[in-house]
């Protein structure tokens, strides 16, 4: 029969240390926080203007594009995209740094968009 690894003779008055098998003395890696980039709704952009952005920035799909447009529009924001805190920082700086929407005369930039930690 194999021998149990987990157990020791031992002599009368010897001590027994036994190490943690190495599976057991590494730390689980941790998952890094995830962070939502919020699109906020307004007046000044239009649906064509968001779906271009989502598809230049977050390369979504038109019809995926099309839908978080209408998200904005009816619920007055949209998460974007749910990723680590560094992507998501750098996806709203893209957000706020697109421009303005040439559709609409008086639209004076991009949109405002936001991050805040998943739930």
């Amino acid at each position: 029969m194999g021998r149990d690894t987990n157990t020791a003779t031992v002599e009368p008055g010897k001590k027994v240390i036994r190490r943690p098998r190495k599976a057991e003395s590494r730390p689980k890696p941790r998952r890094q926080p995830r962070y939502h980039v919020i699109l906020w709704d307004d007046d000044d952009h239009t649906y064509e203007y968001v779906m271009r952005m989502m598809q230049e920035l977050f390369h979504y799909e038109s019809e995926q594009s099309f839908l978080l447009a209408c998200e904005v529009d009816t619920c007055g924001r949209a998460v974007c995209m749910t990723t680590t805190l560094e992507l998501a920082e750098l996806k709203r700086d893209q957000i706020l740094a697109f421009g303005k929407d040439s559709y609409i005369g008086r639209c004076q930039g991009s949109m405002t968009a936001t991050i805040e930690p998943e739930r």
